[in-house]
């Protein structure tokens, strides 16, 4: 019989598999981004119910199997109920989600990816900062870690390019502690969206939706 092991992570997606089952995608610090079924996770006494949704953050017992994990057990440490009701901020989450998904690998080490990804859900819980402002700050240093962003220092305002800096190196918990003028959270958007457009090659669903919602 195979091992369990156990990985700390959030649950990036839930999918309705079969009658009563659900697959995950789960970014794991230890395992980088894993497929784990959840079997019998939507039967109404399934022990796996709660755990077994987007957002949920703690340390998920599996089983490996060749291609996929079984789910066996969650220590919740957070749900994110609230999410569900604040919007638009709910929606801001799952673009987080699917840009985390978009970045995560299998097999490697993305300590600084969930914890930066955590961070953020929580920001938008914070009623004292703007949303707009936290998802640039997301995306931004998402793509710093992943070695995909570089400023463009030629075109940039001298405080624009210190926000930047500031974004790129700081230590995860200072990153969510501050504003900017309308100036600068308007050069900050002009210049993600530009970047973003070269370096990415999925559409983002999520971020359609806000789109729609702006």
């Amino acid at each position: 019989m195979s091992e369990t092991v156990k990985a700390a992570g959030m649950v990036l997606s839930a999918m309705p598999v079969g009658d009563y089952d659900k697959r995950l995608v789960i970014l794991t610090r230890e395992r980088g981004k894993i497929t784990a079924f959840a079997r019998g996770a939507r039967r109404p006494t399934s022990v796996l119910l709660a755990a077994s949704n987007p957002f949920v953050m703690g340390e998920f017992s599996l089983i490996e199997g060749r291609t996929a994990y079984s789910l066996i057990r969650a220590e919740v440490q957070n749900y994110f109920t609230e999410l569900a009701m604040a919007q638009p901020e709910v929606y801001y989450g799952f673009y987080f989600l699917e840009l985390a998904d978009y970045y995560g690998r299998e097999g490697m080490d993305e300590s600084p990816m969930l914890n930066l990804l955590y961070l953020a859900v929580r920001a938008l819980l914070n009623p004292h900062l703007d949303d707009r402002l936290v998802r640039r700050i997301f995306e931004m240093r998402a793509m710093t870690i992943n070695g995909e962003y570089a400023p463009e220092e030629e075109t940039m305002r001298p405080e624009t390019l210190y926000v930047c800096r500031y974004i790129m190196t700081s230590p995860l918990q200072k990153l969510f502690t501050f504003a900017v003028t309308p100036e600068v959270q308007r050069e900050l958007e002009q210049t993600l969206d530009r970047h973003m457009k070269r370096v990415m090659d999925r559409r983002m669903r999520s971020l359609e939706i806000l789109k729609t919602l702006a």
